[in-house]
């Protein structure tokens, strides 16, 4: 019974942060003539209502959905059910999941349990963009339904896992972040099983869920051929080009030395991220293939999601957050670089929540999240090797260099650097005006840190997971 009531202590703690940061500035509030997210996810409402998908009933307010004169609509009423919406999405879908994931959690106690879900709900960069900035699709749906399809595999319910993967990918196309590695397991599981067997049946049993539900998503678009073309278009927006603002990858980044834009065509810049992505991402996915496991797939959504963010065709900044929620799954598992990866990319989106007046909210919600995880974790006693997990790949590097014993001590200089990086790029961003001939050095600069800090952690994860021989054996096992 305490656990249950300390549990809804935790939800209401996230709950009331969430409601304090909507009460700040939002994405374009009162910046005509772009406006901004918030305009944007005003406008969607608008179109929905008013173009083809036949007859969208107006019941709450027709001014606020007005077709064509209601741009840059404001009013402290709208404002007030937009947020609402997002606040009754987290509370219908993303809030559950976590607290039944805390709560199926093995070999913690209820009071780590209870801690790792407070940790996971402060989370601020999923709290500043849908709750401050304003997100024009929400991200706490396609997460939710994302986490709904790790609870899947935890419980060893597949066809829930499949039905709640696909809703994330119809909700929103980048959940193919997270979806290609839970298919990846699946075809594991259907290969231990037999293909002429249990796995065959298995195999129809996904591929019917998946078939059906993606037709049901699609069907009110199915109408007009156009219709359908304009939503690919919508989805996959090859022709904004291979970055937009300034994103924390390594091709915003490497555009700073040689302008990739500029030099090569469209179609090369697509093959090109597409080959980087693909090669990023086959080591992990083939383990998990020849080694399914729920802590091999927790690890493997990290790391493609990491490839995903660091070498795809068009992602946004906000586009961190589908690898912060992998990487909350294992906070309680490696809860250093869980906390140091949270922190780094909250600090990612620097730019984009300063341009809407949310600093003060990032380093409110920033500290307390980082002071629950120290609190709750004692993350800096969780700094050896084992800890860490790398205790087989330092073994594996000690019979050819006997020396290799400092692999802890310089993760811990590396976190003192990164934090003393991010805390000082803050400052002068917040406080210095930038050269006239550079105007955008300290976003640049934001943006280079950030994307150095993931290619060190995706290496890192990708670590584990090779180095991972365990994982197999100590799961339960497949049935």
């Amino acid at each position: 019974m305490e656990k249950w009531y300390l549990m809804t202590v935790v939800v209401l703690i996230g709950l009331t942060v969430r409601w304090t940061v909507s009460l700040n500035s939002y994405s374009g509030a009162g910046k005509p003539p772009m406006f901004g997210d918030y305009e944007a996810q005003r406008h969607w409402q608008e179109i929905t209502f008013n173009l083809p998908v036949k007859q969208w009933a107006k019941f709450i307010n027709p001014d606020w959905i007005a077709l064509h004169t209601s741009r840059g609509y404001e009013s402290q009423a709208h404002k007030l059910f937009m947020r609402t919406t997002v606040l009754i999405a987290d509370v219908l879908i993303y809030i559950p999941a976590v607290v039944l994931y805390c709560c199926c959690l093995k070999e913690i106690s209820t009071k780590k349990k209870i801690a790792n879900a407070l940790c996971i709900l402060l989370y601020p960069g999923l709290i500043l963009i849908d709750y401050g900035h304003f997100q024009n699709i929400y991200n706490s749906v396609s997460l939710g339904f994302a986490l709904w399809g790790v609870l899947g595999v935890s419980c060893d319910c597949d066809l829930l896992g499949s039905l709640a993967f696909c809703l994330a990918i119809n909700y929103k196309q980048m959940e193919l972040y997270h979806a290609l590695p839970f298919f990846c397991f699946l075809l594991g599981k259907c290969f231990k099983k037999g293909l002429k067997g249990k796995g065959f049946v298995l195999l129809v049993k996904l591929a019917c869920i998946v078939v059906a539900s993606f037709a049901l998503c699609w069907l009110p678009f199915f109408t007009e051929r156009e219709q359908t073309l304009q939503v690919l278009r919508r989805l996959f927006p090859v022709d904004r080009g291979l970055f937009e603002d300034k994103v924390a990858n390594i091709w915003c980044s490497f555009n700073v030395f040689l302008k990739i834009k500029d030099i090569l065509p469209r179609h090369i810049q697509l093959i090109m991220s597409f080959c980087f992505t693909f090669l990023s991402l086959l080591p992990a996915c083939i383990k998990l293939i020849l080694q399914p496991s729920a802590k091999g797939f927790k690890f493997t959504l990290v790391s493609c999601a990491l490839s995903f963010f660091l070498f795809s065709f068009q992602v946004h900044e906000k586009s961190i957050l589908l690898v912060s929620l992998p990487v909350c799954l294992v906070l309680s598992e490696i809860p250093f670089m869980s906390t140091w990866f949270l922190l780094v990319s909250t600090f990612s989106m620097l730019p984009l929540l300063l341009k809407d007046e949310l600093l003060m909210p990032s380093v409110v919600t920033t500290m307390a999240f980082f002071i629950a995880c120290v609190t709750s974790f004692s993350i800096f006693e969780k700094t050896s090797e084992e800890e860490l997990q790398l205790k087989s790949f330092s073994i594996s590097v000690r019979k050819y260099l006997p020396c290799f014993t400092f692999l802890s001590r310089i993760i811990q200089y590396l976190f003192l650097i990164s934090v003393i990086t991010m805390v000082l790029l803050t400052l002068m961003t917040v406080t210095l005006d930038p050269p006239q001939k550079l105007p955008d050095l300290f976003s640049v600069l934001v943006c280079f840190v950030s994307c150095l800090n993931f290619l060190f952690f995706l290496v890192y994860f990708n670590i584990i997971i090779m180095w991972d021989s365990k994982s197999g054996r100590n799961q339960k096992k497949i049935s």
